[in-house]
């Protein structure tokens, strides 16, 4: 009997233990400047959300429009002037194309062309 209450007791400590040494802890998300990460991170604005989808449908137009060309199975994503395309086309040359006709887009500073050449 002895012993389970000293278990007990035993158990009991431990857990305090780690509990306060839990909130001991300081926040590691914290930088130096006093902020959190997540407000590094944080959404875009409205502003920002309505730019970006504009250029995402400017882009995805100007490949459309562009002949030799099967949007079909492209998906294209924008982030403040940074494009990424991905999906898959019939062949290397469209990979390509693509790549080009969206750099070409007015507001359009980086494409990340993640485009594959589909399985047949």
């Amino acid at each position: 009997m002895k012993s389970v209450n000293f278990l007990k007791a035993l158990g009991m400590a431990v857990c305090v233990t780690i509990a306060c040494s839990a909130y001991a802890q300081d926040d590691a998300g914290t930088n130096a400047t006093g902020g959190t990460a997540a407000t590094a991170s944080a959404k875009p604005t409205k502003t920002q959300r309505t730019a970006n989808r504009k250029l995402g449908y400017a882009v995805r137009r100007a490949i459309s429009k562009t002949q030799g060309i099967d949007v079909s199975n492209i998906t294209v994503r924008s982030r403040d002037g940074a494009v990424t395309l991905t999906g898959s086309v019939p062949d290397q040359g469209q990979i390509d194309k693509a790549g080009t006709v969206a750099q070409g887009v007015a507001g359009v500073k980086s494409v990340s062309n993640k485009l594959t050449v589909q399985q047949q």
